[in-house]
């Protein structure tokens, strides 16, 4: 299983750690991101995600850690296997299909031909992956109004055996 960053914007400051969050997750967001990923899926014919509580607290407790340190990289939640995270970060306040839209981009750089993991790629693979049933959602601004967001998968996609990505990375329909 890999994970993914995705970075929009300018750099941010990470010599202020104690940034304050002003914004965190609604409702609205969590649904507008599924919503997307769900469109994207039924293209690759997929099953539709479910957003599910108990990955919303914790993608959203992460996206505020995000937040306070300004320092963009996996949980361990994520490294352990525990779930598969998508994290995306820009400058200013991204809408949910913003964020999903640049994640399902990286299609123009996979190869349906030579299916597999490229950190070139992940982000789009991890919303496709077809085995995929569950996901959260977190969002939280950082004092400088720069935000982070957090997307976990259950289960987690982008897993390397043999033949994985060939069954779950479907080509779209046309």
């Amino acid at each position: 299983m890999r994970n993914n960053l995705l970075e929009t914007g300018r750099k941010s400051n990470s010599n202020n750690i104690y940034g304050k969050m002003c914004k965190t997750a609604s409702k609205q967001f969590a649904e507008e991101v599924l919503k997307v990923h769900n469109d994207y899926r039924k293209k690759h014919g997929v099953p539709p995600l479910k957003l599910c509580k108990k990955l919303n607290r914790g993608a959203q407790q992460y996206a505020e850690e995000l937040a306070t340190t300004r320092v963009l990289k996996h949980s361990s939640e994520s490294a352990n296997g525990n779930c598969g995270e998508n994290l995306a970060w820009a400058s200013y306040d991204q809408s949910g299909k913003d964020v999903a839209d640049r994640w399902y981009s990286e299609i123009k750089n996979y190869s349906f031909q030579n299916p597999g993991f490229s950190s070139r790629t992940g982000h789009f693979t991890a919303m496709v992956w077809k085995n995929t049933k569950k996901m959260g959602v977190g969002k939280a601004s950082a004092s400088d109004g720069s935000t982070f967001v957090v997307a976990r998968y259950d289960p987690a996609g982008n897993v390397v055996n043999p033949g994985y990505y060939e069954e779950n990375v479907l080509p779209p329909r046309k």
